[in-house]
């Protein structure tokens, strides 16, 4: 069936209609009931008093300006890469106070290429342009010829045999179908063999153990015609190394494993801010066919590490500086060694880049333990999609609303836990994309931060309309309530009551639903997710625009009176007052945050004007057309009495 959602919002819209309607109709019981019997007044007439006072109470048109707004939002959120897939994202995204985002392909550009090799006895680097299978491998700062190192060679054969991607030139460059990452390794293996993207086709694989984000490695059996078989690794440097007997000596034998030298290797290439791998062999006999974990452990033989860059995001590093100024905490969590996190991680602008948590140090933590300190850090290395729940939970124990990405199947628990689960729609799967409430069309860091800012605006506009809709209700149906107590003519009739509602609710109300992001709003610290919307500001303002209402037009009313005007222009009069005052009480109110005093608030958008303009032609229709005039009771209102309501 159809899910039913909802959010903190609509159940606090759907309470407080319930008890509007409730007092309204008390009122409503308890005026009818003085009229008739205190006041003496004919019954239909009242009768008619009431009901007009009834529409005039009811915000009858928030739950349509409501939908409205928040289907604007979800529009707006979509021109930003951000598909909605629940509603309660919308409001949710506009109160989340931290984002725990995966730092490939979201933070970073996901665009690598290999830029250094590290051997037993040397350190290479490596130049080219993206995934193109060709450049130069550097020695001392030296180019050199890759395919006089037979260590190179053998790098290049691991590099390429142990890998699912494939590269494809294109008109404006080489692409990577696969991960990008392989399409790296694969690129890598044609600089170094120089004979384009398949160097090594006598190789043909007869066995592998996939990538496993728990196992952290990949392994391959090949074998060629020419009765060669090998086992080519790659995978995570410490869980490499741990399956490695010996290293790949300078002459080509096999030399003890120097652990002690590649930690170092790997913690220098880390620093670096480059992604580490670790390659590894084993030669084994030509009817070896099958190939199991206890092939490899302490029986390969390292060749060497692989040190890839992927650069930041530069949109990502001004979306984080965004989210810090709008009192949202970032946090990156990623499967990359440590040295490589904090590297990235200062360079995309992140609060405490020295501090970091892995994966190891998560386990030994209980949850107590692991609340206390989650809040202060903001990178988590070596983790696994498992550690991303308890990271969440963590988070949401503080009190704080949570934003996670994600994209694999062992992410979809986390991501449904989160305030906001937000899966990548590139290379997201269809498990992560059920499990969200927003994906991302181009898997970027900066779509977050505008989804948060749309959401911010949503909410925002949401609190215009309520601000707009409850005081101009309350002083349109203060009028009746007053007269009617004090036995006073009615400065307004129940049909024109009924008028002004169709005509303002429909328009200058949904106006508000169009409003564009104001300066400050990722300024502004984020808002507690059970923030009433009845603040007791707003309960204020409603009272005091009330009131304002009333003064004003009882004040025309009684100035029309005394200038011997008929009944009837006096309370047209009145009306055409009570609707200039709603259209500059909607102005005051575009800008909640900000003066209104300003010539950007009075210039206001094409929406606001449209519907100011709309008001204005009815409210001249319905004030100088003879047939309007018989239907709402009303009379042409003179130039001198026209500016002095404007005025």
């Amino acid at each position: 069936g159809v899910e039913s959602l909802t959010t903190p919002l609509v159940k606090q819209m759907d309470g407080f209609a319930r008890w509007l309607t409730i007092l309204i109709l008390i009122i409503a019981a308890l005026l009818l009931a003085y009229g008739y019997f205190v006041g003496h007044l004919p019954f239909s007439e009242l009768f008619m008093t009431v009901v007009g006072l009834s529409v005039a109470a009811i915000p009858e048109g928030l739950p349509a300006v409501l939908t409205i707004t928040l289907a604007v939002g979800v529009q707006a959120m979509a021109r930003r890469n951000a598909i909605v897939r629940r509603l309660p994202a919308i409001e949710t995204l506009g109160a989340v106070s931290v984002i725990c985002s995966d730092k490939t392909g979201t933070l970073t550009r996901n665009e690598m290429m290999v830029a250094t090799l590290a051997a037993g006895d040397h350190v290479y680097s490596v130049a080219g342009n993206g995934y193109a299978p060709e450049g130069a491998v550097r020695l001392a700062d030296a180019d050199i010829d890759p395919t006089e190192h037979d260590l190179l060679i053998e790098f290049a054969r691991a590099a390429d045999l142990c890998n699912d991607a494939a590269l494809h030139a294109h008109e404006d460059g080489w692409r990577v179908e696969g991960d990008p990452m392989e399409g790296a390794l694969k690129a890598l293996a044609g600089k170094i063999v120089r004979e384009g993207t398949d160097p090594f086709p006598g190789w043909s694989r007869t066995d592998s153990i996939p990538f496993d984000a728990i196992h952290r490695y990949m392994a391959v059996l090949q074998h060629d015609h020419e009765g060669n078989a090998c086992i080519y690794a790659k995978g995570a440097p410490e869980r490499i190394l741990a399956m490695c007997a010996g290293q790949r000596a300078a002459d080509g034998g096999v030399a003890d494993l120097d652990a002690g030298y590649w930690h170092e290797q790997v913690d220098a290439i880390a620093r670096r801010g480059q992604r580490v791998l670790a390659l590894a062999t084993r030669p084994v006999p030509q009817d070896h066919v099958v190939l199991n974990t206890s092939d490899l452990d302490g029986r390969m033989v390292l060749l060497g590490l692989v040190g890839l860059i992927d650069p930041p995001r530069a949109e990502a590093i001004a979306a984080v500086a965004e989210c810090h100024g709008a009192g949202i905490r970032v946090k990156m969590i990623t499967g990359d060694h440590a040295g490589t996190a904090v590297a990235i991680g200062r360079q995309i602008g992140l609060r405490n880049p020295d501090r970091v948590l892995t994966g190891a140090d998560l386990e030994d933590m209980d949850d107590a333990e692991l609340a206390a300190i989650v809040v202060e850090t903001d990178i988590f290395a070596r983790t696994s999609p498992e550690h991303k729940l308890r990271l969440v939970a963590a988070l949401q124990s503080r009190g704080l609303t949570v934003a996670m990405t994600g994209d694999g199947v062992n992410d979809a628990p986390a991501l449904k836990r989160a305030d906001a689960g937000i899966a990548m729609g590139l290379k997201g799967n269809e498990a992560a994309k059920e499990a969200s409430e927003l994906v991302l069309a181009d898997d970027n860091f900066a779509s977050i931060a505008a989804a948060v800012r749309e959401g911010r605006t949503v909410y925002d506009n949401i609190k215009k309309v309520v601000s707009w809709t409850l005081p101009t209700n309350a002083g349109e149906s203060m009028t009746i309530i007053v007269a009617l107590f004090l036995g006073m003519a009615l400065p307004i009739t129940a049909v024109q009551i009924l008028w002004v509602n169709l005509i303002t609710a429909t328009t200058l109300g949904i106006a508000l639903a169009f409003e564009p992001t104001e300066d400050d709003t990722m300024r502004r610290a984020p808002r507690p997710r059970s923030e009433p919307l009845l603040t007791g500001e707003l309960i204020w303002h409603i009272v005091m625009v009330s009131i304002l209402f009333l003064a004003a037009v009882f004040g025309v009313y009684a100035y029309s009176s005394d200038k011997g005007y008929a009944a009837e222009l006096a309370r047209t009069i009145a009306l055409n007052t009570l609707v200039v005052l709603e259209i500059f009480h909607l102005f005051f109110i575009r800008n909640i945050y900000g003066t209104s005093l300003t010539w950007k608030a009075v210039r206001g958008t094409r929406v606001v004007w449209a519907c100011v303009l709309a008001v204005i032609i009815a409210q001249f229709a319905v004030t100088y057309l003879p047939p309007l005039q018989q239907v709402f009771g009303t009379r042409s209102v003179p130039l001198v009495d026209g500016m002095i309501i404007v005025g």
